[in-house]
């Protein structure tokens, strides 16, 4: 491979990562639906035929916010360390841009039939399906959507409450009491 090909192929990556963060800073902060794809593409400092180059309509690119860094976490992830790793990453402040706006996103897009799609598809239910190996209870999914529930309500207050005794506590604190908690419900009862 030249070294022009590989300066286009990390240009393209470069570009892709633009859009993504740019993306995840517009949706987070109009939603989904106020969110187009010039705005996008201005943020990104990119063309916004780039748009769907890379990710193909405005739908997918917004997939690929909220779910990116759950697909991966989920992938690399062994489920009894899956809720920690994920509360972890709600907790962490210095998250990639894409990252750290995705929650945001989420609840600025909660209304658009398209957005909400994408977040109770293949995301949550990865996440459900992972928790619910943790428990032999009969109710084992419901317990999942139980945990996952309380996970986003922790991040929507730490991230968008700004302040206050969840959005200020240590984050190691968190894991504890919230780990500590849930073995109730993700608990083997034979």
């Amino acid at each position: 491979m030249s070294a022009g090909q590989q300066a286009r192929r990390r240009d393209a990556a470069a570009t892709r990562e633009a859009l993504l963060g740019a993306a995840a800073r517009a949706f987070a902060e109009r939603g989904f639906d106020r969110t187009t794809v010039r705005d996008i593409a201005r943020l990104a400092g990119a063309n916004q035929a780039l748009v769907f180059r890379y990710f193909g309509s405005k739908e997918a690119l917004f997939e690929e916010v909220m779910t990116r860094g759950g697909r991966e976490q989920l992938a690399s992830t062994p489920p009894e360390r899956l809720l920690e790793a994920a509360l972890r990453t709600l907790l962490t402040r210095d998250q990639p841009d894409w990252r750290a706006h995705a929650l945001e996103a989420f609840v600025r897009s909660i209304g658009s039939d398209d957005a909400a799609a994408a977040i109770r598809g293949e995301l949550s239910d990865g996440y459900v399906r992972a928790l619910a190996t943790l428990t032999d209870a009969d109710d084992a999914e419901l317990r999942a959507h139980l945990v996952l529930a309380w996970l986003l309500g922790i991040g929507l207050v730490r991230s968008l409450a700004g302040r206050g005794p969840v959005a200020d506590a240590d984050p190691d604190e968190i894991c504890a009491l919230v780990l500590r908690a849930t073995r109730a419900l993700l608990e083997r009862t034979g």
